[in-house]
């Protein structure tokens, strides 16, 4: 099979495509047909060499695939060969084959083609376990979303939104993609190459956030802090900004503030399941409905992956890329 590889630390220059085995499933796997696969920012740090996959988990990058079963191991009865999914796996995406965990595997959204499909697992699996659990976002509150046009701000969005009857703001970059996110269901969204803690504070007035979601960090987070309500959680995805920040301890403890982060990637499978079954249950029917959606920026066939990747390093990307692995059938609707 054709897989992408990673020669060494560096630009998108570094992808080649070469050939490997195809992987047979191992207890409670399927192997997947690749039809398509997103391109996250996650990928991008593995290229670069600062984000290296968990011990046992192949090098090959990619983390959200859609395609069919095309086998499964022992112990699988959730899905059967042939079945439409899409799945977030552990890495592998970008190849003709990957081995996923059934537990991580969904049906399609009704109406969804491969691509589309392809675009969801890694950003509302990270909306959901960050804003939903970890950041414990109740109804009526108030949550901010930095960058709110990347795949997960705009899964964030639409689930605070829709779930949640959240209030919501967001930050972006560019008046485009501000209006994306007020088309999204965002009231309000900042640019954050100006003074967007001032903006907020202006508009919203002191102490009015519930949660926020950041993959910043660095001289942020103080500045969040300061916008908490009593009981504020603060939710770090990533650290973009920097890996270090001095915060006012003794405001934290009078306003009883909590801040914390994740990483899904070296999560359990069982873990994951839970995320997508609570997916397939409360997003998988808004999706298709209509009531919420996916944006697809562009799509490139495998052997211009590192076009693909050239243009999530320019950062001038608004909604999903994706790979259409195999041309013929990614377009297709399950």
């Amino acid at each position: 099979m054709r897989v992408v590889q990673i020669a060494r630390p560096g630009g998108p220059e570094v992808l080649d495509i070469v050939e490997r085995p195809v992987p047979a499933p191992g207890p409670g796997e399927v192997l997947l047909n690749v039809y398509a696969a997103s391109v996250n920012r996650p990928d991008i740090q593995q290229r670069r060499g600062l984000y290296p996959p968990p011990p046992g988990v192949t090098d090959i990058p990619g983390l959200d695939a859609a395609g069919t079963v095309a086998a499964i191991g022992d112990g699988v009865d959730t899905v059967k060969i042939g079945d439409a999914v899409c799945a977030l796996t552990n890495g592998g995406a970008y190849a003709d084959c990957v081995v996923v965990p059934a537990a991580q595997c969904m049906p399609l959204p009704r109406g969804f083609s491969f691509i589309e499909a392809a675009s969801l697992p890694e950003a509302f699996f990270t909306a959901w376990n960050n804003i939903i659990w970890l950041g414990r976002l109740a109804q009526g509150e108030t949550l901010l979303v930095q960058g709110g046009s990347s795949g997960v701000g705009m899964a964030g969005i639409q689930m605070a939104r829709l779930l949640r009857g959240a209030r919501v703001f967001a930050t972006a970059g560019s008046a485009e993609k501000r209006a994306a996110c007020m088309d999204l269901g965002a009231d309000a969204v900042f640019d954050y190459r100006q003074d967007w803690a001032g903006a907020i504070r202006d508009h919203a007035g002191e102490h009015c956030l519930d949660v926020a979601l950041d993959a910043q960090a660095g001289s942020y987070v103080q500045q969040q802090l300061d916008l908490m309500a009593p009981d504020g959680r603060l939710v770090f995805i990533a650290s973009h900004q920097g890996a270090t920040a001095e915060v006012n301890i003794r405001d934290l403890v009078r306003r009883r503030l909590t801040l914390t982060g994740s990483t899904l990637r070296p999560r359990s499978a069982a873990y994951k399941g839970q995320i997508a079954k609570a997916l397939v249950d409360a997003v998988w029917p808004l999706l298709a409905d209509g009531r919420m959606t996916t944006r697809i920026h562009a799509v490139f066939p495998l052997a211009d992956v590192r076009q693909a990747h050239a243009l999530l390093d320019a950062n001038e990307q608004l909604g999903k890329v994706v790979l259409a692995v195999d041309s013929e059938r990614a377009s297709e609707v399950a």
